[in-house]
């Protein structure tokens, strides 16, 4: 409750004052105004029953702007401590990552350490510059910068000026014409996603879609002879939360057993993550799936790199087909059947690609944002460019490719780490065709990494 000498004043005063009731509950406070009505006769604060509607008295107003005050400062100390949490976590992170003397054996360092200088040296010439900006500010000389400035005595102020025709000579202009390159940029894709969405609301209208000249289940009841042979490659690297379930979504695919093969293609440098890879790989083996777990010691190209040496193989030659299913993907037990029957027939196609779906799109902010982004990306994008263009980017997993497609394009190649896009631009040059199927799909997870940066 409020102070008894505030009534006391309020008599002092004449009476009027509007009691006022302060809650200092811990973090936070409040303030409500009782009327006389509400007061008990005889409390300090009923102020003597003098006529209401007077407002506060000074000694009241005074303590509601400290205690506004408080409330700001609490909230100015909120927000440094979340500042300073974010520097320790950027911090712990750049000193959990690796440095110059981390390097290996060997390596030069030279080219990193002279990259981190040039930073360095950037980011003191720009905090330079703010602060002769403020300076200026605070002098007014941004409001004058012509014949004003220049009668202004002082070195300061003439190299301010000199510093104001440099910008407006020779920084503007080329700032200017990229601004401009932005602007039309913009309008160019702001144009490109009118056109994608109309062409995503005409495949709905007109109820387009890839059909394949024979079902999958019809084609394939003469026998085992009739299904193509398929190679199913699994790249992964220290994927050891879910490299159990995609290892047995994969050797549960419905399929004859004699006629596709899985390579476990591990790219591990933690030894007990590669062990119980390899002992998972050797469980499936005995239950008769024809399995092999291939590890790299030298991860030369990375995941493009551990494709391309799974590739090299000799008895890759006797497949037809070959499907790629990143660590945390898990097809359904049909997905061959419902892809695999789109080449037939077509010798020019060589790719299909399967849409993806997540298992964990509503677990918080992060994946509802991710999953509204990437169905577009799919439902609009490749959707449309699948049926009116027979292109579209590989999306580097739940596709199906023809592996005389991929020998006819160059193979991959670890000149890039978007090795996905890299290898579906030469397949298409060489006028290879590509099927979208909107609605097969594979679940995923969207990466636990990315939610933990977020998050933090």
């Amino acid at each position: 409750m409020a102070p008894s000498w505030w009534g006391k004043d309020a008599r002092a005063n004449g009476g009027g004052g509007t009691p006022v009731v302060v809650k200092m509950d811990n973090p936070n406070w409040s303030i409500s105004e009782v009327s006389a009505s509400e007061v008990a006769p005889g409390s300090p604060a009923g102020g003597g029953g003098g006529k209401a509607g007077r407002g506060k008295n000074a000694r009241q107003i005074t303590w509601v702007l400290l205690l506004k005050a408080h409330r700001a400062a609490g909230r100015l100390t909120g927000a440094a401590s979340a500042a300073l949490a974010v520097a320790v976590a950027a911090r712990r992170r750049v000193a959990a990552g690796r440095t110059d003397s981390d390097a290996a054996p060997g390596e030069n360092t030279a080219l990193r350490t002279g990259f981190y200088g040039c930073i360095r040296v950037f980011l003191v010439l720009s905090l330079l510059l703010l602060a002769v900006e403020v300076a200026a500010y605070l002098q007014g000389w941004h409001l004058d910068v012509g014949e004003g400035l220049l009668a202004v005595d002082g070195l300061f102020a003439a190299a301010y000026a000199g510093w104001m025709r440099t910008r407006l000579d020779y920084l503007a202009p080329p700032l200017q014409f990229l601004t401009s390159a932005c602007v039309v940029l913009f309008l160019i894709q702001s144009v490109d996603r009118l056109v994608l969405c109309l062409g995503c609301f005409w495949i709905k209208l007109k109820g387009i879609k890839p059909v394949p000249l024979a079902a999958g289940k019809e084609d394939f009841e003469a026998g085992v002879e009739d299904f193509p042979m398929v190679l199913v490659q699994m790249p992964m690297c220290n994927e050891r939360e879910v490299y159990q379930q995609s290892i047995g979504a994969v050797c549960s695919l419905d399929w004859p057993r004699s006629n596709f093969l899985v390579q476990v293609l591990d790219d591990s440098d933690d030894a007990t993550t590669s062990a119980l890879i390899k002992e998972e790989v050797e469980k499936w083996q005995r239950e008769g799936v024809r399995i092999i777990y291939r590890h790299r010691v030298i991860r030369d190209g990375y995941k493009a790199g551990n494709l391309k040496s799974a590739m090299n193989c000799s008895y890759v030659k006797d497949y037809e087909f070959v499907v790629i299913f990143d660590a945390d993907f898990q097809p359904q037990a049909d997905f061959l059947k419902h892809t695999v029957p789109h080449f037939k027939g077509k010798d020019d196609v060589g790719l299909v690609q399967a849409r993806w779906s997540f298992v964990n799109k509503d677990e918080n902010l992060l994946t509802r944002l991710q999953s509204i982004n990437l169905c577009f990306h799919f439902e609009v994008e490749q959707q449309v460019n699948g049926a009116f263009l027979n292109f579209f980017g590989f999306n580097g997993t739940a596709g199906v490719w023809r592996i005389k497609a991929l020998e006819d394009s160059g193979g991959w190649m670890e000149r890039t780490t978007v090795e996905d896009m890299d290898i579906a631009v030469r397949a298409h040059l060489k006028g290879w065709k590509f099927v979208y199927l909107n609605d097969v799909e594979v679940l995923a997870q969207f990466s636990l990494f990315l939610n933990t940066i977020f998050l933090m």
